[in-house]
């Protein structure tokens, strides 16, 4: 039986690819990580839908102003 690769992706690595993807996409980055949620839940592929999940909270995060590109700077509203 296969176990679950462990993930080398750091939380620092999904802030900057989330802020990569709203540099080049702007606010149509959101879409872009909804589509691979549904796509790859559709797919059943469970861990990857996860993974986009959470770059998902991040580019909302980024979007409305409450965290910064720097690691570890997080704005409080």
């Amino acid at each position: 039986m296969n176990q679950p690769r462990a993930s080398r992706i750091t939380p620092d690595d999904i802030r900057q690819i989330a802020f990569t993807l709203i540099d080049r996409h702007g606010a149509r980055a959101l879409g872009y990580a909804d589509l691979a949620v549904e796509e790859l839940e559709g797919k059943g592929e469970t861990a990857s839908a996860e993974a986009w999940k959470a770059l998902r909270s991040e580019i909302v995060d980024a979007l409305e102003g409450r965290i910064g590109r720097a690691a570890g700077r997080i704005a409080l509203h």
